[in-house]
């Protein structure tokens, strides 16, 4: 049975996804993209992985790159998902919509959980690279205590949760 890329790509629709952003700073400047791979990988040593197509225009600065910036997207974010998702050019024009760290890398306004990571490794797999990275600091804030509602990716849209049941 052969699988075909249509129907690969129909049955990764089906699978809801937190959604990310991942940036660096390159030497022309900062570089991130939209991701919707990201997952934690280790928590003993603290890892996570994600990846990106080979023919992504972030991928030469991701290969030179030592440290990334996680950014965990809210439902608030959708529109920075979609800005991150297409032309390059426009990802980090709007002014104010980042900030650089005192480390380098640029941050997200507005982003109320994301992480600083070392890039650990970089592994080929099929069209794609898969990054491993190890966790150097985690950014957890909320306005009132609480955990924001994350943004989802499914289908083809951008969507918010609703809780049905406690998982606990």
């Amino acid at each position: 049975m052969t699988v075909t890329a249509d129907s690969y790509r129909a049955a990764m629709r089906r699978h809801p996804a937190g959604v990310a952003v991942i940036t660096m700073m390159a030497d022309t400047g900062p570089v991130g993209f939209t991701a919707t791979s990201l997952t934690s990988l280790s928590l003993d040593p603290p890892l996570v992985c994600f990846n990106i197509t080979h023919t992504s225009s972030s991928i030469a600065a991701l290969r030179r790159a030592d440290t990334v910036l996680v950014h965990i997207l809210g439902e608030h974010q959708c529109e920075t998902a979609r800005r991150f998702s297409r032309s390059a050019e426009h990802r980090f024009a709007e002014a104010g919509s980042w900030s650089l760290l005192s480390t380098g890398e640029p941050l997200l306004a507005g982003t109320l959980t994301w992480m600083r990571l070392s890039v650990q490794q970089l592994i080929p797999a099929g069209d794609s690279t898969l990054v491993i990275g190890g966790v150097l600091h985690v950014q957890c804030d909320s306005h009132d205590g609480s955990t924001p509602p994350p943004l989802i990716y499914h289908d083809g849209t951008f969507l918010r949760t609703m809780p049905l049941v406690d998982a606990g």
